[in-house]
This record gives structure tokens, C-alpha cells and sequence, in this order.
């Protein structure tokens, strides 16, 4: 937490004009850094790459939520300043977290900025290792809701070109002008707004152009029919979003296409494949794995939760309820439905369906195995969903404990990047579509007696479970960034926990 206080400023518009003036100040230096040498500048754990002044200086803002005290723009431009003069290798560094080091004294009292950097950046400035040995060629088959959201994200995440490239998404033909609705749908989302960034159709070359990158659009009614090394595509990662297949015997068949090295299901799989959450299991990668399924939104989302509770209070058994946004499965007026309930109107309708997401949570983390039941509501929004996670614990807690516990542990826990924390009172769903998090923990909603804990979890299942399925290709692939200031190192030893 931070260890000291702001005054108030004197003139609020001038300290505001100040502080626009300096996050307007790092945004060429931040794209410079990105853009020349692979370095991402983050503030607790959102980047800043291509913000504008606004964002970034929201993102400032919101620290104060989750560290309980300001961090300013004053405090973060002299280290982004001297992080632009730095020799730099490829790596992710985060400036907030390193700001709030160097404003904490006293050992950086009378230290430069420059100074301060170089010693905690050692290893990366000068380096010239690479994130992953050679670029690696990805394919989306199937272009829905998921598609779209991991071609946003594979795009975004370009940078130089020499990590993951988006090389073909594949499709099955719907009309003769597929290949520009196709490019609309990518273009425009109802949801989550416009693509950032721009788009051009290039039907000559049955491709479209997305910030520069040409992504061919293949049509096929079968993965193993497809030859990607015709398209220029070798050892590529196949990214299933479809659903179609969800066993190794169906998804083996986009290994038997030409150029395919690996497939990733976005979607539970079946049988012995391994279900992975990125931050819980993906250790369990191995060089040796052709297919891994990235398993639900929803196992996606309480099981980071899981992990960091059990860790610290251990768990004896729990009820998991999902209240969840529509889907594309169900219908929008009543009509047939193969599963039941699911068949009456959509945005008109509460509808108590099932959720396999507490059973297979099992499978990607061992330790809950026999402890969870689960159900699932559908409700009439369009995305963003909520887990609530009813557990018993080994020993008895408080509201405060517990709320103090996932604060840390979505700031200096391995599992930052998944689990995210608010404590606002006046948050609803929409102010979180387009989290990046697995879930955001809803400090205000807890309730404790005894051992019996409530947790409220906020996901959006499509952006959020996006940004774990990219963790994982990242993990495939073998990307491996570099990271300053690294949470892996600290464990699950809360301090206040000793």
C-alpha cells in the first residue's frame, strides 16, 4: 500500500492541466518504446501502450482504488522519461508499481530516476533475448464472438511483427459478399465499440487488412481439407471457436491439414485433454502437448478465485452460482431448443440452466475436487457475467480479512493478471465489459460469518475469457516476456498473513 499522501492542490483545474500535460508527454515515449524495441509500459497491470491522455490519466486515477492512496502523474513521468533513455531488451515493465518503490524511501532517497531504473532493470537493459525464438503463424477457425475478439487482440499485441501473427481466419461461405461482412462484424461490435484502429477489404486477395496486418479469409467445410503452407502459413496454432469439436478425435483433424503444429479449444474439452487456466494450471504445458482446450469463461473465472482463497484459507466445500449473459445458443424468441429452458426468449427471460464449470474446475485445479456444486442462471444482458461463491472454510474470517486478502492478491499475487478488485459501491455489469481480468473481485458484496464466506465475481465472458485464451497461446507458443517488477516471485505469502 501506499505509504504516503497527497496534499490537496491548491487549484484543482491547474494541477489538472498539469498532469494532462505530463501523461500527454509519455505517450511518444511509450509508443517509441513499443514500437522500436518490444517494450510494453503498464500502471498496475494496464498497459498504456496507444492510451490516449485520458485513459492514461484514468488509469492513474484508479490505483487509488486498489493501493487506498493517490499515484500521480508527477510521480510516474520521471521514470517513464528515463525509461526512453534506456538501452532496453524486449519485456514488459510496469511503472506504476516501480513508482510507488521509488516514492516509498528510503533507500531510493536521493537517487536518481535514471539510476533507480538501471539498478532495478538490470536484467533487461542491454539484453537481446526475444520473447520466442522465431514469429509464430496463429488461425482462427470460426469468426464469432470469441474469433472476433482474439483477431481485436492478436492484432493489437502485433507490435513488431516478430511474436504472434495472425495469418488467415477460416470460415465457412455464406454469401458473396462474406468476405466484407466479415470485415464489418470485425469493424463494428455492439458491445464492445469499435475496432481501434483501421480495417480495409482487399477482395482480390481474399484478405483483409487490419493495422497493417493482412489476415487471409479461407473457406472450408472441413479443417483437415485446408493447406495453409499455400497461403504461406507453417507451423501455425489453430484456434477452435467454434465448439464444434471438443474431443482429441474431432480436434485432431485440424493436425492432419498442412502447416498445423497445435490447436486450442476455446471451449471445455472432453476426455483426457487438458483444460487449462492460465495463471492456475499452465504449468501443465508441455512441449510435447498438439491440443489444449482453454476450458469455460466461467471456470475461467472462479477458479483463479478459488486457487488464491484456498491457498490462504483452504476450503471444505462450496456451491459456485453463475448468473450469466445470454449467449448466441440461445434463442431470441421462444422456439425449439434441443436443452431445456433454453429454448424461451433469451433477452425476455431468467433461465435456470446447468453449469458443468464447478465439476471442471477439478480437472484444472485438483484440490476442489468433490467440493463444489453448481447452477446457472442466464440473464437478459448481453455480456457480463457474475459468479457467486458460496464456501465453507477451514477457519473462521471477517469481511475485512478476506476483502484485504484479494486486494493483495489482485496486486502482488501470481495471480495479478487474473484476478482484478474493486471496492466501489455503485459498480453494475457494464462498467466492466472489456476487462482484461479472469474475474474482478466485488469488495463491497462480500459477506462472512464465521467460516462461511460469500464472494462476489465480476467476469466478462467474452473479453475477459479472450485475454485468458491469449495467455494460453502465448504459453504454446512459448512466448516468455521478460517482467519488471515480477509477482511470480512473491508467492502466496500475504504479509499480513505472518
Amino acid at each position: 500500500m501506499l505509504d504516503r499522501k497527497r496534499p490537496k492542490p491548491a487549484d484543482y483545474f491547474s494541477d489538472w492541466k498539469q498532469r494532462e500535460a505530463l501523461a500527454e508527454a509519455m505517450i511518444p515515449v511509450v509508443g517509441k518504446l513499443y514500437r522500436e524495441r518490444n517494450v510494453k509500459v503498464y500502471v498496475y497491470g494496464r498497459s498504456l501502450v496507444s492510451q490516449s491522455v485520458l485513459d492514461i490519466m484514468k488509469t492513474h486515477r484508479f490505483v487509488r482504488q486498489v493501493e487506498q492512496n493517490e499515484l500521480s502523474e508527477f510521480e510516474t513521468w520521471p521514470l517513464v522519461e528515463a525509461l526512453g533513455r534506456l538501452e532496453l531488451g524486449t519485456g514488459h515493465v510496469d511503472i506504476g508499481r516501480l513508482s510507488v518503490t521509488y516514492a516509498a524511501g528510503p533507500r531510493t532517497e536521493g537517487v536518481s530516476a535514471e539510476a533507480f531504473l538501471r539498478k532495478e532493470l538490470q536484467g533487461l537493459i542491454g539484453s537481446t533475448a526475444k520473447p520466442v525464438a522465431a514469429p509464430r503463424d496463429v488461425v482462427l477457425y470460426g469468426f464469432g464472438r470469441i474469433g472476433r475478439l482474439m483477431a481485436r487482440l492478436l492484432i493489437e499485441k502485433t507490435g513488431g511483427g516478430d511474436v504472434l501473427r495472425l495469418r488467415a481466419v477460416v470460415v465457412r461461405k455464406s454469401s458473396q459478399d462474406d468476405l466484407v461482412k466479415r470485415a464489418a462484424l470485425l469493424r463494428r461490435d455492439s458491445i464492445h465499440g469499435s475496432f481501434d484502429g483501421t480495417i480495409r477489404v482487399d477482395e482480390e486477395n481474399g484478405s483483409f487488412i487490419a493495422n497493417g496486418n493482412e489476415v487471409k479469409l479461407i473457406y472450408a467445410d472441413a479443417p483437415e481439407s485446408i493447406d495453409y503452407t499455400a497461403y504461406g502459413i507453417n507451423d501455425a496454432i489453430v484456434i477452435d471457436n467454434t465448439g464444434k469439436w471438443r474431443d482429441e478425435a474431432g480436434l485432431s483433424r485440424h493436425l492432419q491439414a498442412r502447416g498445423v503444429s497445435k490447436v486450442i479449444l476455446t471451449a471445455p474439452g472432453k476426455g483426457a485433454l487438458k483444460n487449462i487456466v492460465y495463471g492456475v494450471n499452465h504449468a501443465d504445458i508441455s512441449a510435447d502437448d498438439r491440443i489444449i482446450t482453454a476450458a469455460s469463461c466461467t471456470t475461467n473465472a472462479i477458479a483463479p478465485a478459488l486457487k488464491a482463497v484456498d491457498e490462504q484459507f483452504g476450503i471444505v466445500s462450496g456451491h459456485v452460482e453463475t448468473v450469466h449473459a445470454y449467449t448466441n445458443d440461445q434463442n431470441l424468441i421462444d422456439n425449439f431448443h434441443k436443452a431445456n429452458r433454453r429454448g424461451r426468449s433469451a433477452p425476455l427471460n431468467m433461465v435456470l440452466t446447468e453449469t458443468g464449470a464447478a465439476s471442471a474446475v477439478a480437472k484444472v485445479l485438483p484440490s476442489m475436487a468433490g467440493k463444489l456444486t453448481g447452477n446457472a442462471i442466464r440473464v437478459p444482458v448481453p455480456d457480463v457475467s457474475m459468479a457467486i461463491l458460496h464456501l465453507t472454510l477451514k477457519r473462521p474470517t471477517s469481511v475485512e480479512e478476506v476483502n484485504e486478502f484479494m486486494r493483495w492478491a489482485s496486486l502482488h499475487s501470481p495471480l495479478s493478471r487474473q484476478i482484478d478488485y474493486t471496492s466501489s459501491p455503485e459498480v453494475v455489469s457494464s462498467d466492466f465489459v472489456g476487462s482484461r481480468a479472469a474475474c474482478i473481485h466485488d469488495a463491497q458484496a462480500t459477506i462472512v460469518q464465521g467460516n462461511s464466506a460469500i464472494l462476489y465475481l465480476w467476469y466478462d465472458n467474452e473479453f475477459g475469457y479472450a485475454c485468458q485464451v491469449h495467455r494460453v497461446l502465448e504459453h504454446v507458443a512459448g512466448v516468455h516476456y521478460a517482467v519488471y517488477p515480477d509477482a511470480t516471485t512473491v508467492g502466496f505469502s500475504w504479509p499480513q498473513s505472518q
